[in-house]
């Protein structure tokens, strides 16, 4: 019985931990790692919502399909949610956080109020969902430019002289010109300038209509400098390149100059190693003090006497090949799709290290 036992049956048990066992574990190893499902939320219930829809449309055209599966979902400005074949979610926004818990990661694509603002970001915490960019304190600050001010002031960086209004009719004696814009607004709507008093009220009606709140600030002169800071989720950041948009005197880098393909933009600007530094070192004071993750810009404009001056941050900034912050990044070796692909493996490194700490 010995013999019979480890004999046929032997040789039998040797073959199938042989070569099929071999194959099986070549095929194993080559088989393609799963993909990381990527919900991309573009649209928005705002005056942005034609920016988000392209931002988020760039950006599922752009992550790299053997590393990502994207699930473009998109917020109309209704505030209804629709899934990746544009069809609304019969069960709204129920049914929307269905599919982000399904996924491994969001990718928020919208800018202004209701997205950029920390609305998004409030609704992945609450899911437990890894999400792309900053967290919800930080987009709050960041949209609202009057507690933006407030914040960069106290780490000793000058601001526009600005007053705060909620209605046309509040007294304002700033001195002309003034620029009036929204507090939580983007994409400059809602921004006028503003050379005659009598003016000066139709401006804030404009503005009022996006914002409770809005802000008559004194016009600065200088050149409109952005810099960017791109946080890897591991705690390095890199600083961009600063990037010049080049506006005629006394105009403004307005919502037509933004979208419609006229805009001129020097990269890099062509500035001292000096001014270099103080930009990059107001922005990472910036990006600290507000809290921000991700990526960020800031945007100075910088005057004929060397001093800075922030004019806003950006939290969600555009984020199209042809947007100033992947410009920046494309212009010192990281291209469009790696430059998504830092963001969202940065956000599932980030997460995983709070759950740990947590």
């Amino acid at each position: 019985m010995p013999e019979t036992a480890n004999g046929p049956l032997a040789n039998h048990q040797s073959a199938a931990n042989g070569p099929a066992a071999a194959d099986a574990g070549v095929r194993a190893r080559t088989a393609p790692a799963p993909r990381t499902r990527v919900a991309v939320i573009g649209g928005g219930r705002n005056c942005e919502h034609e920016v988000g829809l392209a931002t988020a449309a760039s950006v599922v055209a752009s992550l790299d399909p053997d590393t990502f599966e994207a699930v473009q979902l998109t917020i109309g400005r209704d505030g209804s949610w629709s899934g990746p074949d544009g069809k609304a979610f019969p069960a709204g926004l129920g049914e929307a956080l269905a599919t982000i818990a399904d996924c491994d990661v969001v990718f928020p694509a919208v800018h202004g109020p209701f997205g950029e603002d920390g609305t998004l970001a409030a609704l992945c915490e609450l899911a437990c969902v890894p999400y792309v960019g900053s967290p919800v304190g930080a987009g709050a600050l960041a949209m609202d430019k009057w507690a933006t001010k407030l914040v960069a002031e106290a780490l000793g960086l000058r601001t526009a002289r600005a007053v705060l209004v909620t209605s046309a009719a509040d007294p304002v004696t700033s001195a002309m010109p003034v620029v009036v814009k929204p507090v939580s607004a983007g994409s400059s709507h809602g921004v006028t300038r503003v050379d005659d008093p009598a003016q000066l009220a139709e401006a804030v009606s404009r503005a009022l209509r996006l914002d409770s709140r809005v802000l008559v600030e004194e016009f600065v002169e200088g050149r409109e400098i952005d810099i960017a800071v791109l946080d890897a989720g591991n705690g390095g950041r890199t600083v961009g390149p600063p990037l010049e948009i080049v506006v005629g005197s006394g105009a403004l880098f307005d919502t037509d100059s933004k979208y419609d393909g006229t805009a001129d933009f020097r990269l890099p600007a062509l500035i001292s190693e000096t001014e270099r530094a103080r930009l990059e070192s107001a922005s990472l004071a910036l990006f600290d003090a507000l809290g921000c993750a991700g990526v960020a810009r800031f945007d100075f404009f910088l005057g004929s006497d060397g001093e800075l001056v922030l004019n806003e941050v950006n939290t969600m900034p555009g984020m199209t090949a042809e947007s100033q912050v992947p410009r920046m990044f494309s212009s010192v070796g990281l291209p469009y799709p790696e430059l998504l692909n830092v963001l969202v493996n940065g956000a599932l490194h980030r997460h995983g290290r709070e759950r740990r700490a947590g």
